[in-house]
């Protein structure tokens, strides 16, 4: 396991479209956990391949929703009170994935992305879609997708076609976030 370096805009491999996977074999499965490793590390909640400079048709997702089981931890006889909320994760890998079924119906998401680090942007997309893909055995699957997950995988996806979120942005508003973030790169 390793920590990759992730590509940044405007690394010209992000404008890259990925190749299909062809071999489900153990090099696709160090290079998947290498991907959680680099995205728990980010910390972000999805991470395409070519992120870490791998023109592959590959994604990982991890939402990382909060436990709705787990107990607030009570506070201790000193008074403190612990705020930890034990975080659950849910590792989902998809090898070549497809939109099978789009809805009309549109959601807006404030998205981030780890290649535009601490850019924030208002983007609508499909509120639901039918995804297909295949799992590391290359077994195909499918599943209609919701929510922040339609979100997140279609915001993952776009990755694949060489596509970044800022991209769906009219031209201003691309032009500002990437001053945005020349300002805060050259402030650190």
């Amino acid at each position: 396991m390793a920590i990759r370096q992730i590509l940044e805009v405007p690394d010209p491999r992000l404008k890259v479209v990925s190749e299909p996977v062809t071999q489900f074999d153990d090099e696709l499965r160090a290079l998947v956990d290498d991907m959680f490793e680099t995205m728990y590390d980010a910390p972000g909640i999805g991470l395409a391949a070519i992120q870490v400079g791998v023109p592959k048709r590959l994604l990982v997702i991890d939402l990382q929703p909060d436990d709705p089981d787990a107990e607030p931890e009570p506070c201790d006889h000193d008074g403190h009170h612990h705020h930890h909320q034990p975080t659950k994760k849910e590792p989902r890998v998809f090898v070549n994935p497809e939109i099978l079924e789009p809805a009309e119906e549109l959601a807006t998401y404030s998205e981030g992305c780890l290649s535009v680090p601490e850019i924030y942007a208002d983007v609508d997309r499909p509120a639901r879609c039918r995804v297909r893909w295949q799992d590391l055995d290359g077994q195909f699957q499918e599943e209609e997708m919701e929510g922040l997950m339609a979100t997140c995988i279609q915001h993952e996806m776009d990755h694949l076609e060489g596509i970044l979120f800022i991209d769906h942005l009219s031209r201003l508003k691309r032009q500002m976030a990437l001053k945005k973030l020349d300002k805060l790169r050259k402030a650190a």
